[in-house]
């Protein structure tokens, strides 16, 4: 098996910053053909050029994908452009505070609908047209197509201020389980990545305006340090990959090891410290 998706074409979604920017200059390196969207229009523009002076392969789909139609025309930009689609990656996403004891706030309806609503659209509109690609082309190769959805420890590591949040990211994990299911009789794998403290668009806003912010984080991670958004995209060009054909519907978590620590440190009592284990003749 190989970690090759040389000449593959990929639509990566949040991809005028952060993650989804990361995944896409990683993409294009290793010689995959690239469909940039976001909504961030002079953004992504600057990306899309910078990164297609070196890979001309690299283009870009500026609009709202909360919106139907918006899918619709994402996708076939990408098919007038390079005749296929072999590779999803779902990595626009929104984090927004949300207050529990709101009920009239509204956060909780437009992360839904960001986070999750428009990730399963593309997704079933994606996948129809790999299934349709593939049923046409006498290559059999086992795999159909791959979609890869960014999610984060959120979903079961929660904070009172996200619960918004929170509950789209769980959504989201058991939407990536529900396709898997669904699309493997068609040779699609689903599978998502859930990440820690990533140096993310949003994080890199949140610690300039919290830098003590990062001392915590680090301490909260037994790895010790924040993660380059390029080892996000070396996992999801390993789930995009033939390497990774028999793994769908799983949550890879990259978080440097902090989901598995309790977050609280509690002291060792002295007595304990003092124990002897008995020896064969006690026992």
């Amino acid at each position: 098996m190989s970690f090759s998706i040389q000449g593959k074409t990929a639509i990566i979604t949040g991809a005028a910053n952060g993650i989804g920017l990361a995944i896409a200059k990683h993409f294009a390196q290793n010689g995959a053909n690239v469909m940039m969207a976001d909504i961030d229009e002079e953004k992504l523009e600057n990306e899309t050029n910078l990164l297609s002076k070196e890979f001309p392969q690299t283009k870009s789909f500026t609009g709202d994908l909360r919106q139907r139609l918006c899918l619709a025309n994402l996708l076939s930009a990408t098919i007038d452009e390079f005749e296929r689609v072999d590779m999803l990656i779902n990595a626009s996403r929104q984090v927004m505070p949300s207050n529990p004891l709101d009920p009239k706030e509204d956060h909780f309806e437009a992360l839904f609908k960001q986070n999750v609503l428009s990730n399963l659209r593309l997704s079933q509109i994606v996948a129809r047209r790999m299934i349709q690609q593939t049923e046409e082309s006498d290559e059999i190769n086992g795999t159909t197509g791959t979609i890869v959805n960014l999610s984060s420890i959120a979903s079961e590591r929660t904070h009172p201020d996200l619960l918004a949040y929170s509950v789209s990211c769980a959504a989201l994990n058991q939407m990536t389980r529900s396709l898997a299911v669904s699309f493997a009789k068609e040779g699609i794998r689903v599978n998502a990545i859930a990440i820690g403290s990533v140096q993310s668009a949003s994080l890199t806003e949140v610690l300039s305006e919290n830098p003590e912010l990062r001392v915590s984080m680090e301490k909260a991670t037994p790895i010790g340090r924040i993660a380059e958004a390029k080892e996000v995209a070396e996992v999801a060009q390993f789930l995009s990959s033939d390497s990774s054909s028999f793994i769908t519907g799983q949550i890879i978590t990259v978080d440097g090891g902090r989901t598995l620590i309790d977050p609280l440190d509690t002291p060792i009592p002295v007595s304990y410290t003092h124990l002897t284990l008995p020896t064969n003749r006690e026992v």
